[in-house]
């Protein structure tokens, strides 16, 4: 089985076997109004019934819900050389299962789908769809690119999404944020949502002695010792780079978390989808 397949595979299997029953979509609710609380009669939704109101009256009552309209999913797949990386598998590998996850549940709760890939520059994009065959497309563009080498321009990416996206969308961008973006206006026209792909090597390296290491943003080659003073020194360089990323997403009203490659993709975007 290809890599595609094993990733397709395990996100449909995710998306419509496991999230159901008490584990819905995790875009369920989005484009929805509450209405009102009314007992429950057979053949209900029990994802709608409210357990706090339920208690209280020994009886099940169930939440109403008034559709207002589909949801415009937009998945930003940010590429640059540095999610050529990783000890478990490739940040790479990892936006493309993001990707696949956030796919399926968006299609699997009717909404509408579209999908970007960047580098300093926009390498493709899809128009809204409904159809399952785009995120095997996309997945397949994301797994296939030759990130080494590529640069990032998130002034690009934010410009050409703003002027693009006519409709109120939500936006979710999935890199690895070694740079810091600034998504305050798109983020008043927009809702957006950062997924932060990052190998735990990135952020607490072993000490390797002396070693050559190779960007593969710009390809240029460090040549050091990698002691124990110097790793240290390097990760509170990512910690403090990470604490003005988040400080800076948190200014501009962005929600977001962050995937491990070598952890559950789908665990991390349930509880950010789900604290909503």
């Amino acid at each position: 089985m290809s890599k595609l397949q094993k990733i397709l595979v395990r996100a449909r299997r995710q998306v419509f076997s496991e999230m159901i029953g008490n584990n819905p979509s995790i875009f369920h609710g989005e484009g929805y109004d509450f209405i009102e609380l009314r007992e429950y009669m057979h053949g209900d939704d029990i994802r709608h019934i409210d357990w706090n109101i339920t208690a209280k009256m020994q009886r099940p009552y169930i939440k109403v819900f008034r559709e207002e309209r589909e949801l415009n999913v937009v998945l930003v797949s940010v590429l640059n050389g540095s999610v050529h990386f990783g000890s478990k598998k490739f940040k790479q590998d990892s936006i493309a299962e993001v990707n696949a996850l956030l796919g399926y549940s968006t299609l699997k709760n009717g909404d509408l789908l579209s999908s970007y890939i960047f580098t300093d520059k926009l390498i493709s994009s899809s128009k809204p769809s409904k159809k399952l065959h785009q995120v095997q497309k996309t997945t397949q563009e994301i797994l296939d690119f030759d990130a080494l080498n590529q640069k990032l321009d998130f002034k690009v990416i934010t410009d050409t999404l703003y002027k693009r996206l006519k409709r109120k969308s939500l936006i979710v961008i999935i890199g690895d944020f070694f740079e810091i973006p600034d998504f305050n206006v798109l983020a008043k026209k927009h809702e957006v949502i950062a997924i932060i792909v990052r190998d735990i090597l990135e952020e607490k390296p072993p000490k390797m002695g002396f070693a050559s290491l190779v960007d593969p943003q710009s390809g240029a080659t460090l040549e050091g010792d990698f002691n124990a003073s110097s790793v240290e020194s390097y990760a509170k360089k990512v910690a403090a780079h990470d604490h003005k990323l988040f400080d800076t997403l948190k200014k501009h009203r962005v929600r977001f978390t962050k995937v491990y490659t070598h952890k559950s993709a789908s665990v991390e975007l349930r509880r950010l989808f789900e604290g909503r």
